[in-house]
């Protein structure tokens, strides 16, 4: 009988079944689709609460961990991203983008949030179990183990380079953003250190639920009713929900009478609404308008004075939610499926424009953080011709001595006073109008005429306006 078999044998551990957790399975879920379909989270994330809701699954306390895995690892993808290439033994390009969704949404648990570390490290791998297998979860174990070593400080003393020796790469591991992304933000922002590290900190960020009371409809006080509610701090048609909570369960918003809008997008309404007119003020135009938020406002600050709104977009189905935020507003209005740069309208029709261009968003990266991961320096260039020919049809739309309003959710040059100081150039019947007044009490406006907002600064998503009077 051989020495080996004379030995006991060790009974096989018998095998366990993975625990689902309900929680990070669909923060997974959620990160899947961002990545696979190139969705949205803001789109994926709240019909997935709403089922598990259904279902029994969760809780208020699961959907907010919930949101915070999703949005904080989206987040902070960059800086996770430099993090994991440290300690795994092959290009990240390598690692299936599955396991990859689980070791990011780990590496926030450990980094980014208060969970104890081995419960960050035992959930993580007892999804990657459920999701991957396995095979797959002694790979997560591995390495999250790893990522557990340091905290995050620690970790971004590692991989990010000094600030002296590259300033725009470090600010990029650290906060999280593509290095292009800073270099524009920078440019548009101006000044040292401190302004571009609050800006891109205040990105990262979870954003307030802002509501707006629609004119003639609602008022900011009915608001202020609901839990946790505060007023806003430079519309006065604003409410912050300081403790997040659904909108669709206020009353005055699930009626419509009410909707979902950043403070910075009504103080763009405001500023075009409340803008000196020389003649007649009946007939008001968005030519982009979807999905609706500054049409329904416009349409009714326009009920109010005896004027008409028409709403034009040139996507059907986005045209479809413009009529859905409009319905019900006290004046008249038309939605129409429209393209904006070849307007079904003649010249000179309106008293008032809009056009709230498309653009690349990189105003909107606290509401949207997957898309500082999307966006490539090349869609400027793609956006460029197009907002351009749509504030050409905003000037042309326009009677003698009516405004346009050229507004973006994007601070980036190019896509803002590049694209105004074109079209002045090229048409000597229109000058630019100081907005700045017209927007009493918001501090920190800038050397205008034209308006650039910012998170860090108003609180409000980085929006742009220049507003324009068409003089002969």
């Amino acid at each position: 009988m051989s020495e080996q078999s004379r030995r006991p044998q060790r009974p096989a551990k018998p095998y366990r079944r993975p625990q689902k957790d309900p929680v990070r399975v669909l923060a997974f879920d959620a990160l899947r689709a961002v990545d696979e379909r190139d969705a949205y989270a803001n789109l994926v994330l709240p019909p997935l609460l709403r089922k598990a809701r259904e279902n029994g699954d969760f809780d208020a306390r699961d959907a907010a961990l919930a949101t915070e895995l999703v949005y904080g690892t989206l987040r902070r993808q960059g800086t996770y991203d430099a993090i994991i290439a440290r300690c795994v033994d092959r290009p990240l390009r390598e690692v299936d983008p599955p396991v990859l969704d689980v070791l990011s949404l780990g590496a926030h648990q450990l980094l980014g949030t208060r969970i104890p570390t081995h419960a960050a490290v035992s959930a993580s791998v007892e999804l990657a179990r459920v999701v991957l297998g396995d095979g797959r979860a002694k790979f997560v174990n591995a390495v999250l183990r790893k990522i557990a070593q340091h905290d995050l400080d620690g970790w971004l003393e590692l991989v990010a380079p000094p600030y002296d020796e590259d300033p725009e790469d470090h600010l990029a591991v650290v906060h999280s953003h593509p290095r292009w992304v800073v270099s524009a933000l920078w440019d548009s922002l101006g000044g040292g250190r401190a302004g571009i590290e609050e800006l891109l900190a205040a990105d990262n960020e979870r954003p307030e639920v802002t509501l707006v009371a629609r004119p003639g409809r609602a008022t900011a006080e009915e608001l202020l009713t609901e839990d946790a509610a505060v007023a806003g701090d430079w519309s006065p048609y604003a409410v912050r929900l300081t403790e997040g909570g659904e909108p669709g369960a206020v009353t005055a918003v699930r009626e419509g009478r009410a909707g979902v809008q950043d403070e910075g997008s009504q103080l763009v309404a405001l500023a075009l609404a409340n803008a000196p007119l020389d003649g007649p003020d009946e007939k008001w135009l968005d030519g982009c308008a979807g999905p609706g938020g500054k049409a329904a406002l416009l349409a009714a600050l326009a009920a109010e004075r005896g004027a008409t709104l028409l709403a034009a977009e040139k996507q059907p189905h986005r045209a479809g939610l413009v009529a859905k935020a409009l319905a019900g507003n006290p004046g008249p209005f038309q939605v129409i499926t429209a393209d904006g740069t070849r307007p079904p309208w003649r010249s000179g029709t309106f008293d008032r424009v809009l056009m709230d261009v498309p653009c690349t968003g990189l105003g909107a990266l606290r509401r949207r953080p997957e898309a500082r991961w999307r966006r490539r320096p090349e869609d400027l260039d793609n956006f460029a011709p197009l907002q351009r020919a749509l504030l050409r049809t905003a000037l042309d739309s326009v009677r003698v001595g009516g405004v346009v309003g050229y507004a973006t959710c994007s601070p980036h040059l190019a896509e803002t006073r590049a694209v105004v100081a074109d079209l002045l150039k090229q048409h000597p019947d229109a000058e630019l109008i100081d907005a700045r007044p017209l927007l009493p009490g918001v501090p920190d406006l800038g050397e205008g005429p034209d308006i650039q907002l910012w998170p860090h600064i108003h609180g409000t998503d980085a929006m742009y306006l220049a507003l324009i009077r068409r003089t002969a």
